[in-house]
């Protein structure tokens, strides 16, 4: 396993919130902290995470209190946010090679391949675009361990 890992929303808010992933976001967590893997994100992960926890209690799936807590949770993470300005040009051309409507998962890609470090998601549409192109993306229910 790389020293570095990347993780996006998905994998973040699947570890905070029971989820479809919680259990396979929670093991790779785990194993991650346990092997002393250097956890990092592009600096947009705390607003698209705060946006998730908040959209789930404006749609009633969870009270305001629970998102509050999962909240402080993630800043209790200490996941190491990046903001490196020239990932914005190179999440710009990731997001019109695959044809995306934006450019936020983008970062990730482009954050991951500027570190040569694995990233790991929860979405399995950006899982599936890019999966053929870029082999350092990985799957919440991979094993870890592959390489």
């Amino acid at each position: 396993m790389n020293e570095t890992v990347c993780v996006d929303a998905s994998l973040i808010t699947a570890l905070l919130m029971p989820e479809r992933y919680t259990s396979q976001a929670t093991n790779l967590w785990e194993a991650w902290v346990s092997q002393d893997i250097r956890i990092v994100a592009p600096s947009l992960l705390g607003y698209e995470v705060t946006s998730a926890l908040y959209r789930k209690a404006f749609r009633g799936m969870i009270t305001p209190e629970d998102g509050q807590s999962a909240l402080q949770q993630f800043v209790a993470l200490n996941i190491e946010m990046l903001t490196l300005p020239e990932l914005h040009f190179s999440a710009t051309e990731l997001a019109r090679q695959f044809n995306r409507p934006n450019t936020y998962d983008a970062h990730y890609l482009a954050l991951s391949r500027h570190l040569a470090s694995a990233l790991w998601t929860a979405d399995e549409r950006l899982y599936n675009a890019v999966r053929d192109k870029f082999s350092f993306v990985r799957w919440v229910e991979e094993n870890p361990e592959r390489d």
